[in-house]
């Protein structure tokens, strides 16, 4: 086996990007169950902790806000040291917030909650990094393939673990824990696990092994080349990086802003825990279980095409959702397109600023990427609480919708798909 220091040969290639892809979908089967657990029930806990519905939207608000704010040091640890000592860290900092979160809503503490939530968002960023593990030593015609598999691996996790929050809240109603912060103890346990999988089982750290690949090719072992400042640098230098950025972060917007208050507008309607998490689940299943066909697709057919078709399915998504009313199955359907939409946006996104940037500076641009989408959608999320108190969640979908103008705009100015060229980096095809 070889270590993080050695290069592999070209017959060992193939077997280790086959065995870290298994790894990384081992552990996305197991954070996306922790996420998902937790984050079906958020707002509802948010809720019930503050009185009052104007505060519920903080919740999944302050999740995102931690996602992004630890983006920076979890991306410069892995600039430093590779990937597997920031997903460790990520997922052990995500089972502390979860705690936290069981902790202050035992004492009915809505500052704690909320600095919970924002460790408990480390989860997420984990999660997020992985699609950039599983493209370190990827073929560049392969990047969008290798990315929405690990994405894919989510769906288990991540559908299951709304179905989960109900027998999470009974499990416990004899410690007196709200039933509503049941689903955060277990997904602490679920992120420890993950940790451990993490540390054990990813060696060779696939990033340290493609800088070992990469080296000499595009002077890799400069380190200046892997600071965050040179991570801005290469996207300011890049038209391409600047265009996925904007996508994946007006995706995640839209797409945290309208999930994050659904379950208060089925609320509304008398829709009930087990209603909601099924929608949830339906949605969830919408922004990871088709990746496969967006990652297909973004390599086959470029990856400004299937930013074109992740516009088109969120506009689509807000207008049912924000049209349906007391129509749950409008909503349900809704919230599964909207799923579709993000998906197609994160895996061309995501493949596309891989390629617009040299190796060397592709993990610091690839945090920048997390912390700008991450406090977009954060300010989104912050805001989708106010607007469905003073205006309702049909204002909340036309707001989102309005979100797509600037990235359908920049799309339109494409003369064509991009695709990675011989050398991994963006062509236009």
């Amino acid at each position: 086996m070889t270590t993080d220091a050695e290069i592999p040969g070209a017959t060992e290639l193939p077997a280790l990007r086959r065995r870290i892809a298994a790894v990384l979908v081992a552990t996305q089967i197991l954070g996306g169950l922790g996420v998902a657990t937790g984050i079906a029930l958020a707002s509802v806990l948010a809720q019930e902790v503050g009185g009052t519905e104007a505060l519920a939207g903080l919740a999944p608000t302050a999740t995102v806000a931690g996602t992004a704010l630890l983006s920076v040091p979890l991306a410069a640890l892995m600039t430093a040291r590779g990937r597997r000592p920031g997903l460790v860290l990520a997922y052990v900092i995500g089972a502390a917030g979860a705690g936290v979160v069981v902790w202050a809503a035992v004492i009915g503490s809505f500052p704690l909650l909320l600095a919970g939530m924002a460790g408990f968002g480390a989860g997420s960023s984990a999660n997020l990094q992985a699609r950039f593990a599983a493209a370190d030593l990827a073929e560049p015609e392969r990047r969008g393939r290798a990315i929405s598999t690990v994405v894919w691996a989510t769906t288990v996790g991540a559908v299951l673990g709304p179905n989960i929050a109900a027998p999470a809240g009974r499990s416990v109603a004899g410690l007196g824990v709200p039933a509503a912060a049941g689903p955060f103890l277990w997904a602490a346990g679920v992120f420890l696990v993950s940790a451990v999988v993490v540390a054990v089982l990813l060696r060779p750290d696939p990033l340290l092994t493609a800088r070992a690949l990469a080296a000499g090719t595009e002077g890799d072992g400069k380190p200046g080349g892997r600071s965050l400042r040179a991570g801005v640098s290469a996207v300011r230098e890049s038209p391409r990086a600047r265009l996925a950025l904007v996508t994946v972060a007006v995706a995640h917007t839209a797409m945290v802003s309208i999930m994050s208050m659904t379950p208060v507008a089925l609320g509304h309607h008398g829709a009930g825990i087990t209603l909601i998490g099924l929608v949830i689940s339906g949605h969830i299943a919408g922004m990871y279980a088709f990746s496969p066909v967006m990652g297909r697709l973004a390599d086959r057919l470029g990856r400004l095409a299937v930013i074109g078709l992740a516009v088109g399915l969120l506009a689509l998504a807000a207008l049912l959702a924000g049209t349906a009313g007391a129509n749950h199955g409008q909503t349900a359907t809704g919230l599964f397109v909207l799923g579709l939409g993000w998906s197609a946006a994160l895996v061309s996104g995501s493949a596309l600023l891989t390629d617009s940037v040299p190796q060397a500076a592709r993990a610091a641009v690839q945090g920048l990427s997390d912390l700008i989408m991450n406090s977009a959608a954060g300010i989104g999320g912050a805001a989708a609480g106010l607007i469905v108190a003073r205006a309702g969640y049909g204002w909340l979908n036309a707001v989102g919708a309005l979100l797509l103008l600037p990235l359908a705009a920049l799309a339109l100015r494409g003369t064509g798909a991009f695709r990675p060229g011989p050398d991994g980096r963006a062509g236009q095809g």
